[in-house]
């Protein structure tokens, strides 16, 4: 998956700037890997373009479980940190989502999916 691909792929299926859909690319996949296990961290990471991969890397603090939250809450977080408001963050969390969905094999996207709860199926349906 390369880095450009992604974050234009968030573009498209948002009203987001190219920079906003970059950060908020950034903001959801940070706030993605302090929810789910280290080791399903560390295989998002492989699976991303290696920038991003090495700053999910940095970003990791917590132990070996997940730490599911849900999904208002995570929609919130990521507003906070891309500095979008709640529909923005709403409508880029679920584009970078959906676009995770198709670049990931069905595995590796099942494998992270599977630690959250049902709130963010259905945020990445709505995007689909």
């Amino acid at each position: 998956m390369d880095q450009k691909a992604l974050v234009s792929a968030v573009n498209a299926r948002t009203s987001l700037s190219r920079e906003e859909s970059a950060d908020i690319t950034r903001a959801v996949l940070e706030a993605l890997a302090d929810q789910v296990s280290e080791g399903e961290a560390k295989r998002l990471a492989m699976d991303l373009p290696e920038s991003l991969g090495e700053q999910l890397q940095v970003q990791r603090r917590r132990k070996q479980g997940a730490h599911p939250i849900a999904v208002t809450d995570f929609v919130r977080q990521v507003g906070e940190r891309a500095g979008l408001t709640q529909d923005e963050a709403r409508a880029g969390t679920a584009a970078v989502l959906a676009a995770l969905r198709q670049a990931l094999s069905e595995d590796d996207y099942g494998h992270i999916t599977g630690q959250l709860p049902a709130g963010y199926t259905e945020l990445v349906q709505a995007a689909s």
